[in-house]
Order: C-alpha cells, then structure tokens, then sequence
C-alpha cells in the first residue's frame, strides 16, 4: 500500500510517498519526493508512482508472457487453438459460477457443456446459468468494439434471461449489501453517473496503462459499482478476460480454490479505498498461473 510520510527538517515539513515490495527474498522500499506540501492530484501522482515499480517489478514478466503466448498459439494447427480455447472456457465457466454459488463440479460443466450431457442431481438454474455463460464468453471473443454499457446489459441479460429474468439485463434501481461483509457498496441514485465515470475513466486510461493493470482496475471499478442485483463478479470477470484476450494476452480464470484469497484482496480495496491492493494480487496471479511462458531467470 501506498502511504504518505512526512518528515520535519528544523521547523519546515517535507512530503514523501513510500511503497514496499518484495524483491526475491528481501522487502524493499521505495520512495518519491512530493515537496513541502501534499499535491491537488496526489491520486494521480500515486498511480504513476507506482506505476513506475509496476513497471520495474512485473511488466518485462507480463509482456514476456504475452510474447511466448501468442508465439505457441500461432504454432497450434487451428482445431487445437479451438480445442483450447474451449478447454478454458469449461474451467473459467465453472469457476467463476462456483465462486458465486452455482453447484456444479467440473466434471458436471465439462460434460454439460462439451458433450450436451445434463447432471440429473444439479438445480436447473446451475444448469441453464453454465449454457448461457458459455453462450456469452463466446460473444466476448467475438466483439470487437470497445466496453460499453449497451454490450455489458446485452452480456447480463444474456447470463440470467433464462433464471433470473426479473434483474437480466437490469441495472438496480434498489439497495444491496454483500453477505458476510461490511463493505457498503453504491445507492441506486449514484449507479448512473457511478457508470459514466467509469466509462469515462476507461477511455482515459485504455491507451495509457499496462493491459493486466487496466484489466484488473475494469474488473474492480466495475464490481464496486455493483449496478447489477445479481451477477457483478460474472460480469466483472468477463470484462478483464474481454480486455486481455482483446490485446492479446492470455485469459484468467480465477479458481474456485482460490476465492478466499482473491475475496481478501477485493475486501481490503474496498474497506482502504486502495484499488492497487487489487491490481497487485491479479498481477500475483497471472505471472504465477503462467509463468510457463517465461525465462528461467524471471521465475521468482
């Protein structure tokens, strides 16, 4: 976490941000000097700060494995590309519909979603919530425009036309809260302009950050508005795939098994208002599920 320090020298006060990272086995600090008095645009002045470590730390390991991703994908005879592509699918439908709730294993997924075989002990909905995420995960790798709220509302009601009918493609108009948390999350009347910033932001910044940073930042803008009553992870964690798979960087899928994790750090954004606590923990993530893609010398 990013934190301001302030140091007296005689009688005048100087400003520093301070940031620690772990360098192989030891922790390092790093810092910038703000001056004497603390900056209007200190977000800002955060970002490219860390940003700058970001960029010293973890970009050479994610453009290494962008870099060696698409080197064996163009290698793949086309069937096998699709056989994979599919492959992913199946485990980042079950995961991400796991991690909500949904009962299917993945054998259950697999066999749904591969072979047309229907679990005869699993709810309808779990059911009919794995077919339509499949139908819309391959409408995200087919859109070429940029996020929108028309094709996010098109992707929710897509998800929940067939179980949730009454919210499909619905933003809010009522409070919620998420179980087994504190954290208070936007009234109704904030939703829409809590939206038009977010798009705003995100036409900013799309040609200005890291595509794993700005993936990770879409996903957790998106799901602290929760504009939806149900489905805002689903969403949220197709929109970072949308915004790797678009610039050519493999997708996540965020395992079941490690949900607890990823809950923390979502949490702790949320309470510290620290949005890079998030970033840092998908960018863990990422080098760490693929790191097959990178030289020995950067496996650490």
């Amino acid at each position: 976490m990013v934190t301001i320090r302030k140091r007296r020298v005689g009688n005048t006060d100087f400003y520093y941000l301070e940031h620690s990272i772990k360098v192989g086995k030891k922790v390092e600090k790093r810092e910038k000097y703000l001056g004497k008095t603390i900056p209007k645009n200190i977000d800002e002045v955060k970002r490219q700060f860390l940003n700058a470590i970001y960029q010293e730390k973890w970009y050479y390991k994610l453009d290494e494995i962008k870099k060696n991703f698409k080197r064996e994908m163009q290698k793949l005879p086309e069937e096998i590309r699709e056989k994979y592509m599919e492959q992913f699918m199946i485990k980042f439908t079950y995961n991400t519909n796991r991690i909500e709730g949904g009962s299917l294993t993945l054998k259950d997924t697999s066999k749904l979603l591969h072979e047309n075989i229907t679990p005869s002990d699993k709810p309808l909905r779990d059911v009919k919530e794995a077919e339509n995420h499949k139908k819309v995960f391959y409408m995200m790798l087919k859109n070429k425009k940029e996020i929108n709220l028309h094709m996010i509302l098109e992707w929710h009601y897509n998800l929940f036309r067939d179980t949730k009918p009454g919210i499909a493609g619905k933003i809010r108009n009522y409070q919620v809260a998420i179980t087994g948390t504190d954290v208070e999350l936007p009234s109704p009347v904030e939703i829409t302009p809590l939206l038009r910033e977010f798009f705003s932001w995100y036409n900013r910044n799309k040609e200005k950050m890291h595509t794993v940073e700005l993936a990770a930042l879409v996903h957790y803008r998106f799901v602290s508005i929760h504009p939806f009553g149900d489905g805002n992870g689903r969403i949220s964690r197709l929109l970072m795939n949308f915004i790797l798979h678009k610039h050519g960087f493999p997708m996540l899928d965020i395992s079941y098994k490690n949900r607890d994790s990823y809950y923390t750090a979502l949490g702790r954004s949320q309470k510290k208002k620290q949005e890079y606590i998030f970033v840092q923990s998908i960018i863990k993530r990422y080098i760490k599920d693929y790191k097959k893609y990178m030289k020995k010398s950067d496996k650490r």
